[in-house]
């Protein structure tokens, strides 16, 4: 491995994405400002950048853990986390594209403690914002200049594709009884790994990775993704609203079939049995039934599965980043933010 430069090892995980977004947020926004302004004015909203009179705002953003991995992927392959610029700001678009129509489609009211954009605007307005995000995202590739930029577009539509097939499966396992937890797995690998995965290719092949790095590195982000997804699930049930920004078991007041809800349902005991009565009925549950439920998957062992697994899952993603025999520093800094992506907390 290259030697560590000097003042980067001793980042934390919370410095780096502060230097990423320092990197990243110019060129996103300057992205953004080639929008028409009816779109501009939604997806504004939606980074939080303004409010809904189009006024300046500070809101949250969002960690931007996506851009952060690609800028550091390419100094992990030696190369300068300038040249991987474009390829964050287009996982970024990318991002929040799918984040405005999961708002919709799962009828989320809050995001980043704000009302969602479909509730201020319109359902088909942050459809269609969403929709201009996507485009924008190929044509920052494309406009980059980057040698890598062709490769990178192949990756990024790969990437779509498969974020597009978990999205159709996770809204399929709404009016189903029967999902099993190989498939949930599978559709959380695309739906929220195969995103990771490629902004850790892209970023690799946008600072003149080795393809066999590119590979590693995907790996990488493709574990990472699906343990960062098994926490999301945790968190989906027993986070903090003053964290999450979301409702106190949110996941559970919609029914979704989430990883370890899945494991519970699934597992063969008596908890599982009970959480599938409520599961099964369709009145809305009330508050008292929604604590009952996040403690019968609890019962049924999968809220310990979930963290194993998701545990194993970022042990993996470590192997397969040292695989990509990655610069010191760099490798240091993709470690910490695993770390932090992993967290139950964060």
């Amino acid at each position: 491995m290259t030697e560590a430069r000097p003042g980067t090892t001793g980042r934390t995980a919370q410095e780096v994405l502060a230097w990423s977004r320092d990197q990243v947020q110019p060129a996103l926004r300057a992205a953004v400002a080639t929008m028409p302004q009816a779109t501009q004015r939604i997806t504004n909203y939606h980074f939080g950048w303004q409010d809904e009179q189009g006024r300046p705002a500070k809101a949250d953003g969002g960690k931007a853990l996506r851009p952060a991995l690609a800028l550091l992927a390419a100094e992990a392959v030696g190369g300068l986390s300038d040249l991987a610029v474009p390829a964050a700001v287009a996982v970024e678009l990318v991002h929040n594209f799918s984040l405005l129509h999961d708002d919709v489609m799962d009828a989320d009211t809050t995001r980043r403690h704000r009302p969602t954009a479909w509730t201020v605007f319109g359902i088909n307005a942050a459809i269609l914002a969403g929709d201009a995000l996507l485009g924008l995202a190929f044509d920052v590739l494309a406009g980059s200049g980057n040698p890598a930029a062709q490769e990178g577009t192949r990756l990024l539509g790969t990437a779509v594709q498969d974020l597009v097939d978990g999205q159709l499966a996770d809204s399929h396992f709404e009016t189903r009884n029967d999902v099993g937890l190989a498939e949930c797995v599978r559709m959380a690998e695309l739906k929220t790994g195969s995103l990771l995965g490629s902004a850790c290719a892209l970023g690799a092949a946008f600072g003149g990775g080795r393809p066999e790095q590119v590979v590693q590195l995907r790996r990488f982000g493709a574990d990472l993704g699906l343990a960062f997804q098994y926490v999301d699930d945790l968190l989906g049930i027993w986070g903090d609203p003053a964290v999450t920004g979301k409702p106190v078991h949110s996941d559970l007041r919609r029914r979704k079939k989430s990883l370890p809800a899945v494991a519970a349902l699934t597992s063969g005991t008596d908890a599982g049995r009970e959480l599938a009565a409520l599961y099964h009925d369709t009145l809305p549950l009330s508050d008292l039934e929604l604590a009952r439920a996040a403690l019968l998957i609890d019962q049924a062992g999968a809220r310990h599965r979930s963290q194993a697994e998701a545990d194993a899952l970022l042990a993996s993603a470590l192997e397969q980043l040292a695989g990509a025999h990655p610069v010191t520093s760099a490798a240091a800094e993709l470690g910490k933010l695993a770390q932090l992506a992993t967290r139950r907390d964060h």
